[in-house]
């Protein structure tokens, strides 16, 4: 080989070496000072007419090349190159590269703030659950208040009507109405009877105050008056046109108490039917009676009537 040639060779080798990180220029200078001094001995054996000597230098160094090439394993990133390692400084820097980003996304992913997210995912949102569901602690919080002011008014000795729980619930009541216009054909038959009180059953849905009671009579069994079949009680009051969230259950009671009298409402002294006025009954009376008045108009007592 040839002096230029191998001056070649070692510029080669030394742009390569100088692309190489940091950490590796020591091994590569030591290296380079390995050929350096192997090319200063070819020249004597040159000098000398000692070919053999000269390949078996060269195969000595490509030995050595070869096995300071060899790449050894990192716990980093499993793809860390070991020191004095020959290679391709574009190759080496997309390994770098590539170990960076996946310690960042994995810093990313171990994150408490990252695990609180996909903890707390929310679910995607069906058509069902769009649909609000009834706000019980309205109705439960008026109803309290209406059920306070009606003990309130029945402590008094000459109280109208009397107010009791079905079953302890809040939501059925049994109202006792003992007052009506002595005048009235129906205070007499009252009297007459020994009928003590009229009574009166409520429900209240689950939207109230913002729909009405449902109100029927259990007892007496009475005609007329606006009291239908099974009990029904036809007031426009007690109807979702004719409601209004601002009424109480005292003025529902005592428009009642006005429409039955102005009605003509008399105790069945023979009931056409001897079955007790259920709630069924009442129910289907009520929703026919709604029908016809949506139809014909009401002729039922205005609140103020009352």
């Amino acid at each position: 080989m040839s002096s230029r040639s191998k001056e070649r060779v070692v510029t080669a080798f030394r742009k390569i070496f100088h692309k190489s990180s940091n950490n590796n220029n020591n091994n590569n200078n030591n290296h380079n000072n390995n050929i350096n001094n192997n090319n200063n001995n070819d020249k004597v054996d040159g000098a000398t007419g000692s070919s053999p000597n000269i390949n078996n230098n060269n195969n000595n160094n490509n030995n050595n090349n070869n096995h300071d090439g060899a790449a050894a394993p990192s716990s980093a990133g499993g793809v860390a190159v070991a020191g004095g390692a020959v290679g391709s400084s574009g190759s080496s820097g997309a390994a770098k590269n590539a170990v960076v980003r996946m310690a960042a996304e994995q810093a990313v992913w171990d994150s408490p703030g990252k695990r609180r997210r996909q903890d707390h995912k929310v679910a995607p949102t069906t058509e069902r659950q769009l649909v609000a569901a009834p706000d019980h602690t309205i109705r439960t919080r008026r109803l309290m208040k209406e059920y306070r002011e009606m003990e309130r008014l029945q402590a008094k000795n000459d109280a109208v009507f009397t107010v009791e729980l079905v079953n302890d619930s809040l939501f059925e009541w049994h109202v006792r109405l003992h007052v009506i216009d002595p005048d009235s054909p129906l205070a007499r038959d009252m009297a007459e009877m020994g009928v003590p009180a009229i009574l009166l059953h409520l429900s209240f849905p689950d939207n109230f105050p913002f729909a009405p009671p449902f109100m029927r009579v259990v007892e007496p069994h009475i005609e007329k008056g606006y009291v239908m079949e099974g009990g029904a009680i036809c007031m426009e009051l007690l109807t979702p046109r004719g409601w209004a969230s601002a009424y109480t259950v005292e003025a529902v009671i005592m428009q009642f108490a006005a429409s039955v009298v102005k009605g003509q409402g008399r105790i069945a002294r023979k009931p056409k039917s001897t079955k007790e006025f259920t709630r069924r009954q009442a129910e289907e009376s009520f929703r026919s009676l709604v029908k016809t008045h949506e139809k014909y108009g009401w002729v039922t007592p205005a609140l103020s009537d009352g």
